[in-house]
């Protein structure tokens, strides 16, 4: 019988080989690693789970237990996993029809569940992630403002600029210059 483990702060490829070394270093068999979430082969005793969460919690993740809590972990490492992983994908994509597709619920469920606990909205969330990978993508000093616009979904460049002043307070042609404010880490966003 497998078991399921929900793991919080899963935000990157790196996440899955850490998560995935881990559990198998403490003798664990997988059946599945991806974000968030990773399948032993085996049936697990309360003990067990308190070593998996002490192993977790030295790598900065976190098991969750709670259901809610789980699908906003979901919420977010979709959310994530869209601006900050997907290379190829069409970044014009409307939430309240992506985040159902991908995690089974309704989303005006999701989007109260996840305003009630954060404190914000999805849609808010997702404009903080893209502001990051837009700070990423400017220090990279490989794109012009206009394809990385078009890379993760604005309508123009002037949305894009408008959407970096109001979060960072600075326009992105400041912020490339100066790097004035320090991009945060995916999970702290």
């Amino acid at each position: 019988m497998s078991s399921t483990l929900y793991i919080k702060n899963m935000v990157c490829p790196r996440c899955i080989i850490v998560v995935k070394n881990e559990l198998s270093r403490i003798g664990y068999t997988l059946l599945s690693v991806e974000l968030g979430e990773a399948v032993v082969e085996e049936k697990l005793t309360e003990q067990d789970m308190a070593d998996i969460r002490t192993t977790l919690a030295k790598n900065g993740f976190e098991l969750i237990d709670n259901k809610k809590k789980r699908t906003i972990d979901q919420i977010k490492t979709a959310i994530i996993d869209l601006v900050h992983h997907q290379q190829d994908t069409d970044k014009h994509v409307n939430l309240s029809q992506y985040l159902p597709r991908k995690l089974g619920y309704d989303y005006s469920y999701l989007s109260h569940l996840f305003s009630s606990a954060e404190g914000l909205t999805i849609e808010k969330y997702l404009i903080r992630h893209k502001i990051e990978k837009v700070k990423e993508l400017l220090i990279y000093d490989e794109l012009s403002l206009g394809e990385i616009a078009w890379k993760l979904g604005y309508s123009s460049v002037q949305h894009l600029s408008g959407q970096f002043k109001k979060v960072t307070g600075l326009s992105p042609s400041y912020y490339k210059k100066f790097r004035t404010e320090k991009r945060k880490s995916l999970d702290q966003v």
